[in-house]
């Protein structure tokens, strides 16, 4: 069990554990399987917060001059300062992470004078949606290159999804690949830091 997660349960709380990513493409496919892993998540006890590709769209462009925040900009901010870990997801553009994601995490510069700085020693799940394996790989390979630099560890699962001519969920989010389900549940388990009971030993 990681560090948060114990600190949770000792001080009689559920982990909390936000999800940040997603497309502004209604039901993308990023979006979907942060979703589902956050709801794996949930199945184990934790507690979740989504900040999808509706939210991430309506944050205004990161400045690190601007000292004043939008209410979804704090939102933002002030939910990954109680968490306990956190998932992020992005499909892969030209070899990286979105603009949309990239913002977002941007944002968590404001955690630069925290008392846990950034993600210091925090779990952190990223999810990669991309058409074709290479992208999905490089993707990943920046998106752990970005956790490393706020200071968090990348849980030892990194999902990366090729999307090319396959559909993975249907239109309400439910996925439809098995071994998609079951490496997105991993994830989950490997963030809130327990087993499922019907994982196997």
């Amino acid at each position: 069990m990681n560090q948060y997660s114990n600190n949770a349960r000792a001080n009689g709380r559920a982990p909390f554990i936000v999800g940040i990513g997603g497309t502004t493409r209604p039901g993308s496919s990023t979006e979907s399987a942060l979703r589902a892993a956050l709801c794996h998540a949930e199945q184990l006890g934790a507690v979740t917060q989504l900040f999808g590709g509706e939210a991430l769209a309506s944050l205004p462009g990161y400045s690190p001059e601007e000292k004043e925040r939008s209410e979804g900009q704090a939102a933002l901010v002030e939910a990954v300062r109680r968490a306990d870990a956190v998932i992020f997801a992005s499909p892969g553009y030209h070899g990286g992470v979105s603009g949309l994601v990239k913002n977002a995490i941007d944002l968590l510069e404001d955690l630069r004078a925290d008392d846990r700085v950034y993600l210091d020693g925090m779990p952190v799940g990223c999810i990669v949606t991309a058409a074709g394996w290479q992208g999905c790989n490089t993707t990943l390979g920046a998106m752990r290159s970005i956790v490393h630099a706020l200071r968090g560890w990348p849980t030892p699962l990194g999902v990366t999804l090729n999307t090319a001519g396959v559909k993975l969920f249907d239109g309400d989010g439910q996925c439809l690949d098995s071994q998609v389900s079951s490496s997105l549940r991993m994830l989950a388990e490997q963030v809130v830091g327990v087993r499922s009971p019907s994982a196997s030993s």
